[in-house]
């Protein structure tokens, strides 16, 4: 009867095998994927709020706002990863209707970080933490259902445009 409700769930109708029971015993289960998120995401906003605070640090405050400010972004990222797996956030990342906006959010922070600890230019970490906040706004957008409607509100021709102010 077991073998029977396998194969009318989609699971093999073979006995679970060492593979199985490996992958089984470390998956996380949906309790522990919140806990993750919520844990993730709150130290992301902890680094980005520290960031802010050290700004005005003498020195080096705009080298440790920038580091702060992407490590924090970094987190709150990664914070998805505990919601739907690694290998899946990573396929969503790179989908056709977000590979631009996934390109330059980490382009952003990969430059954030070498402009502030490589090429120890401030002013030029400063512009990459601004370009890093349109940056993960424009990709948070992109999960957005029907985000993308809003293109046909530009239709120049038909009259209805909201950048025509």
């Amino acid at each position: 009867m077991d073998k029977l409700k396998r194969v009318l769930s989609g699971r093999d109708a073979e006995e679970p095998g060492a593979l199985s029971e490996v992958i089984d015993a470390t998956s996380l289960g949906w309790g522990t994927r919140v806990k993750g998120f919520i844990a993730c995401f709150a130290l992301g906003c902890v680094f980005s709020v520290l960031g802010s605070c050290l700004l005005w640090v003498p020195r080096k405050g705009l080298i440790l706002f920038a580091a702060f400010y992407t490590l924090g972004n970094i987190a709150s990222i990664g914070s998805t990863l505990f919601l739907m797996g690694p290998m899946k956030q990573l396929k969503r990342m790179f989908e056709p209707t977000r590979l631009i906006a996934t390109i330059v959010m980490l382009l952003c922070l990969i430059l954030t970080l070498c402009s502030a600890f490589w090429w120890h230019k401030e002013g030029l970490a400063l512009l990459f933490c601004i370009l890093q906040f349109f940056a993960l706004a424009w990709y948070s957008i992109s999960f957005i259902p029907f985000a993308s409607l809003f293109e046909d509100f530009n239709d120049h021709d038909s009259g209805r445009c909201w950048n025509c102010w």
